[in-house]
């Protein structure tokens, strides 16, 4: 009898804790907007982060609620923003595409090294050292840290250690702009055919004894562009992608052949 008792007296307790428990889901539950699955669903899932927001789930969320508009997620294509755009009953405005690219052209035959590295082949590891093994202080070290972080396959390393973007696969996320220790990508308008293959600050001088195709501040990019589109700041000639016509004139004159057309 005692142990008949024990038993029904947990089996009562167990319902009991049931009903309360289920009472309390349904009085504490939190309703989900159907649509952020929907949207969920058709964003990439990278988890990114080139929104500004915590994920894919994050955007989707402010997306539904209406704090941030659909253009922000720059990975997405014009296929998915369409589907989005439906689904929320919105508009689907074309954002211009953007592609990453590098500021750099100093391979491995270019730039010389100043010591031998042989520590963790990662560039923000290398660049804790002296700022890198390389003589340049402001070039790529070429441990391909950019390409781990892509989640696209968007970046390779070519056979002269420099890294190479596909514009075909970018989308544009950001990642490699954040993760490079050197600060050598940028994100400009696919339509842009020039840019400036150089991130270094130091006086031409200073550039010139330690990379052969570096930015020397000679101006002459300046006086040859009929737009107004490039100025020479801070020793490096700074490209306005909102003037420049990509004529091409500026890549003529440039004596070190930094600034460059894409291919």
């Amino acid at each position: 009898m005692d142990m008949l008792a024990s038993i029904l007296t947990l089996s009562g307790l167990g319902i009991l804790f049931g009903i309360g428990l289920a009472l309390a889901a349904k009085k504490f539950q939190v309703d989900v907007d159907p649509r952020i699955e929907k949207v969920c669903s058709i964003l990439p899932g990278v988890n990114c982060g080139a929104c500004g927001l915590p994920g894919c789930r994050g955007f989707a969320e402010a997306l539904v609620k209406g704090n941030c508009g659909l253009q922000r997620c720059s990975v997405s294509d014009e296929e998915a923003r369409k589907k989005i755009a439906d689904i929320l009953g919105i508009e689907a405005k074309a954002a211009e595409k953007q592609v990453a690219v590098l500021h750099c052209n100093g391979t491995a035959e270019r730039v010389k090294n100043k010591f031998i590295y042989k520590g963790a082949k990662d560039c923000i590891a290398a660049n804790l050292l002296f700022g890198g093994q390389k003589d340049c202080s402001y070039g790529c070290l070429g441990f391909g840290t950019c390409v781990a972080v892509c989640h696209f396959d968007a970046i390779k390393m070519s056979k002269e250690g420099l890294p190479v973007v596909d514009e075909n696969k970018c989308r544009a996320c950001n990642r490699c702009v954040e993760a490079c220790p050197k600060k050598l990508f940028s994100l400009i308008p696919l339509k842009a055919k020039v840019y400036v293959s150089c991130n270094s600050g130091d006086l031409g001088k200073g550039t010139k004894a330690v990379c052969p195709v570096g930015c020397i501040a000679c101006k002459l990019c300046e006086k040859a562009c009929k737009f107004d589109a490039i100025h020479v700041v801070d020793n490096l000639a700074v490209i306005d992608y909102n003037k420049c016509t990509s004529c091409g004139e500026c890549v003529k004159v440039c004596p070190m052949k930094t600034i460059r057309m894409k291919e």
